[in-house]
């Protein structure tokens, strides 16, 4: 699954950093997730159901 057309957003928590993980949430089927230090270099893919059991995990 490619990643073209990706809108790709960090936390708001990350404020100025530039030293964090992008994910992209509006392609479908999947989630990007990237460093934002390397936007060209590889991103990894995920389904959306593991990736709301991970954002879900992180709120507990």
């Amino acid at each position: 699954m490619g990643l073209m057309g990706a809108t790709w957003r960090k936390s708001s928590r990350s404020g100025s950093n530039d030293q964090c993980v992008e994910v992209a949430t509006n392609l479908p089927g999947v989630v990007g997730l990237r460093d934002s230090k390397d936007p060209a270099g590889p991103a990894l893919t995920i389904d959306p159901g593991s990736w709301r059991s991970f954002t879900a995990a992180l709120r507990r």
